[in-house]
Protein backbone atom coordinates (compact mmCIF):
# COMPACT_ATOMS: atom_id res chain seq x y z
CA UNK A 1 0.00 0.00 0.00
CA UNK A 2 1.37 3.39 -1.16
CA UNK A 3 0.68 6.43 0.72
CA UNK A 4 1.05 10.08 -1.14
CA UNK A 5 2.27 12.58 1.06
CA UNK A 6 2.06 16.18 -0.16
CA UNK A 7 1.89 19.65 0.80
CA UNK A 8 -0.54 20.68 -1.55
CA UNK A 9 -3.97 19.59 -1.43
CA UNK A 10 -5.54 19.71 -4.38
CA UNK A 11 -9.69 20.93 -4.49
CA UNK A 12 -10.74 17.41 -6.19
CA UNK A 13 -8.77 15.88 -3.21
CA UNK A 14 -10.02 17.70 -0.91
CA UNK A 15 -13.73 17.38 -2.00
CA UNK A 16 -13.50 13.47 -2.13
CA UNK A 17 -12.15 13.65 1.27
CA UNK A 18 -15.37 15.64 2.50
CA UNK A 19 -17.74 13.58 -0.11
CA UNK A 20 -16.86 9.95 2.12
CA UNK A 21 -16.65 11.97 5.33
CA UNK A 22 -20.36 13.22 4.62
CA UNK A 23 -21.21 10.10 3.06
CA UNK A 24 -20.46 8.32 6.62
CA UNK A 25 -21.57 11.27 8.94
CA UNK A 26 -25.13 10.76 7.32
CA UNK A 27 -25.91 8.02 9.07
CA UNK A 28 -26.07 9.62 12.41
CA UNK A 29 -26.63 13.40 11.37
CA UNK A 30 -29.74 14.18 9.32
CA UNK A 31 -27.79 16.08 6.28
CA UNK A 32 -30.46 18.98 6.76
CA UNK A 33 -29.10 19.49 9.71
CA UNK A 34 -25.78 20.47 8.82
CA UNK A 35 -24.25 23.41 6.86
CA UNK A 36 -22.28 26.82 6.43
CA UNK A 37 -23.51 29.96 8.05
CA UNK A 38 -22.04 33.64 7.10
CA UNK A 39 -22.76 37.04 8.45
CA UNK A 40 -20.70 39.94 7.06
CA UNK A 41 -20.46 43.71 7.82
CA UNK A 42 -19.70 45.64 4.64
CA UNK A 43 -18.51 49.18 4.50
CA UNK A 44 -19.48 51.63 1.61
CA UNK A 45 -17.16 50.66 -0.81
CA UNK A 46 -17.93 46.87 -0.36
CA UNK A 47 -14.94 45.86 1.78
CA UNK A 48 -15.53 43.57 4.63
CA UNK A 49 -15.10 45.63 8.15
CA UNK A 50 -16.24 42.58 9.60
CA UNK A 51 -17.70 38.89 9.65
CA UNK A 52 -18.21 35.46 10.70
CA UNK A 53 -17.93 32.29 8.97
CA UNK A 54 -19.66 29.06 10.84
CA UNK A 55 -21.04 25.79 10.16
CA UNK A 56 -24.28 24.18 12.03
CA UNK A 57 -24.05 20.75 13.10
CA UNK A 58 -27.05 19.00 14.29
CA UNK A 59 -27.95 20.99 16.95
CA UNK A 60 -25.02 22.79 17.41
CA UNK A 61 -23.75 26.09 16.06
CA UNK A 62 -19.62 26.01 15.85
CA UNK A 63 -18.19 29.54 15.14
CA UNK A 64 -15.21 28.81 12.99
CA UNK A 65 -14.29 32.28 12.36
CA UNK A 66 -14.75 36.25 13.61
CA UNK A 67 -13.08 38.84 12.81
CA UNK A 68 -13.71 42.92 13.25
CA UNK A 69 -11.39 45.57 11.45
CA UNK A 70 -8.73 46.77 14.15
CA UNK A 71 -10.44 50.23 13.88
CA UNK A 72 -13.90 48.89 14.41
CA UNK A 73 -13.28 46.72 17.21
CA UNK A 74 -14.89 47.92 20.74
CA UNK A 75 -17.74 49.30 19.15
CA UNK A 76 -20.23 46.62 19.32
CA UNK A 77 -19.95 45.09 15.81
CA UNK A 78 -18.05 41.50 17.28
CA UNK A 79 -21.10 41.40 18.86
CA UNK A 80 -23.83 42.41 16.35
CA UNK A 81 -21.85 39.70 14.18
CA UNK A 82 -22.12 36.83 16.95
CA UNK A 83 -25.79 37.80 17.89
CA UNK A 84 -27.05 37.91 14.25
CA UNK A 85 -25.27 34.13 14.10
CA UNK A 86 -26.70 32.61 17.41
CA UNK A 87 -30.23 34.27 15.77
CA UNK A 88 -30.29 32.30 12.84
CA UNK A 89 -28.62 28.99 14.45
CA UNK A 90 -31.69 29.44 16.76
CA UNK A 91 -33.77 29.16 13.55
CA UNK A 92 -32.67 26.63 12.21
CA UNK A 93 -32.95 24.58 15.28
CA UNK A 94 -29.61 24.88 17.06
CA UNK A 95 -29.71 24.83 21.15
CA UNK A 96 -26.04 25.34 21.80
CA UNK A 97 -22.71 26.94 20.12
CA UNK A 98 -19.15 26.25 20.31
CA UNK A 99 -16.13 28.53 19.63
CA UNK A 100 -12.60 27.80 20.03
CA UNK A 101 -10.20 30.99 20.33
CA UNK A 102 -5.97 31.37 21.09
CA UNK A 103 -4.80 32.78 24.10
CA UNK A 104 -3.80 36.09 21.98
CA UNK A 105 -7.61 36.38 20.58
CA UNK A 106 -10.81 37.12 22.26
CA UNK A 107 -11.16 34.95 25.01
CA UNK A 108 -12.79 37.43 27.26
CA UNK A 109 -15.15 38.72 24.27
CA UNK A 110 -16.64 35.16 24.69
CA UNK A 111 -17.03 35.08 27.83
CA UNK A 112 -18.61 38.57 28.08
CA UNK A 113 -21.29 36.89 25.71
CA UNK A 114 -21.78 34.21 28.02
CA UNK A 115 -19.64 31.46 26.44
CA UNK A 116 -17.99 29.27 29.15
CA UNK A 117 -14.93 27.63 29.03
CA UNK A 118 -14.70 24.29 28.59
CA UNK A 119 -11.23 23.18 27.85
CA UNK A 120 -7.61 24.80 28.11
CA UNK A 121 -5.35 23.26 25.66
CA UNK A 122 -1.68 23.84 26.37
CA UNK A 123 1.18 25.00 24.52
CA UNK A 124 -1.09 25.16 21.32
CA UNK A 125 -0.31 26.51 18.79
CA UNK A 126 3.29 27.16 20.52
CA UNK A 127 4.87 26.65 23.74
CA UNK A 128 3.49 29.08 26.45
CA UNK A 129 0.24 29.64 24.83
CA UNK A 130 -3.27 28.66 24.63
CA UNK A 131 -6.42 27.22 22.67
CA UNK A 132 -9.50 27.38 25.17
CA UNK A 133 -12.55 25.97 23.91
CA UNK A 134 -16.20 27.52 24.94
CA UNK A 135 -19.48 27.21 24.62
CA UNK A 136 -23.19 28.73 25.32
CA UNK A 137 -26.47 27.77 25.59
CA UNK A 138 -28.76 29.26 23.04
Amino acid sequence: MELDITDAISPDDRAALFHGLHGYNQQFIASDASGSLGVWRRNLTGGLDGGLIASIKGNWLCIDFLWVNEALRGTGLGRLLLAAAEHTALQRGCTLALVDTFSFQARPFYEKNDFVLQMTLEDFPHHGQQRFYLTKAL
